[in-house]
């Protein structure tokens, strides 16, 4: 007759077999509750699944794909007007025309801006002529040509005369963008009024501030606006839509 202290050890081991027994039995040969047969028809059954999703995941993507044009966006009706930019990318300057560690910044950041627009690479582009639009009709993927802007149309602040932008001297240049609308024409004769593919590249205007010794050490702010019968620079819910606002403080 077995003790009363062999019972709790049988009942120990018991215990321990049975939750043995739930990772792998040995018996019955499952693991976790499931046969080899089992675990591999359910592994067989996500695979193909997932397959599936995947599948059409990437056919729903190229079907969109064939609706899209290389060149022109299929949705175009968000924005219409052109936003205006400004090179550098700086709403507040300030710096001491004494001190080229404190302009500096803004230099080198005009001149690596420029570099696309040096005429050895605009040379390649097609001289298109001014006062009209430079159209191209072609099949779909074929290279698209481009008219020429030279960096030394931009004169004075081209930084081939003036490697400092006039900055040095305390009448600083500003680059003027505008952000591309496809299939924009402006009518009339638009133009950038300031008060107070591959190898493109934008049109700019630059602006070089004729500061004298009045306008150092006090901040100044400069607005720029697109004027143009059909262009917008007037939306108070987008201060940048057709117009930049900028202010800069010279010291001597």
């Amino acid at each position: 007759m077995a003790s009363n202290e062999d019972k709790p050890a049988a009942k120990e081991d018991e215990n321990a077999g049975s939750w043995k027994d739930s990772i792998f039995n040995p018996r019955t040969g499952e693991f976790c509750g499931r046969t080899a047969k089992s675990w591999g028809l359910i592994l067989l059954f996500y695979l193909v699944f997932y397959a599936f999703l995947a599948g059409m995941f990437v056919l729903t993507i190229w079907v969109m794909l064939l609706t899209l044009d290389d060149y022109v966006p299929k949705y175009r009706d968000r924005v219409p007007h052109p936003g205006l930019v400004i090179r550098p990318k700086q709403l507040d300057m300030l710096f001491n025309k004494s001190q080229p560690l404190q302009f500096a910044p803004y230099v080198q950041t005009l001149e690596s801006f420029l570099q696309h627009y040096n005429d050895t690479e605009q040379e390649r582009n097609v001289a298109c002529a001014a006062g009209g639009y430079f159209e191209q009709e072609g099949e779909v993927g074929e290279q698209r040509k481009v008219c020429q802007f030279k960096r030394s149309d931009l004169s004075l602040c081209s930084g081939l005369s003036d490697s400092t932008f006039g900055y040095t001297e305390g009448k600083p240049c500003v680059l003027l963008k505008m952000n591309r609308i496809i299939g924009l024409k402006p009518r009339g004769d638009p133009y950038v009024n300031c008060t107070a593919k591959e190898r493109y590249v934008q049109p700019l205007v630059a602006v070089k501030l004729l500061l004298n010794k009045d306008d150092y050490n006090t901040e100044l702010t400069i607005e720029c606006r697109i004027e143009g019968s059909d262009l917008r620079n007037n939306d108070d819910r987008d201060k940048f839509l057709g117009r930049v606002t900028f202010r800069i403080t010279v010291k001597e």
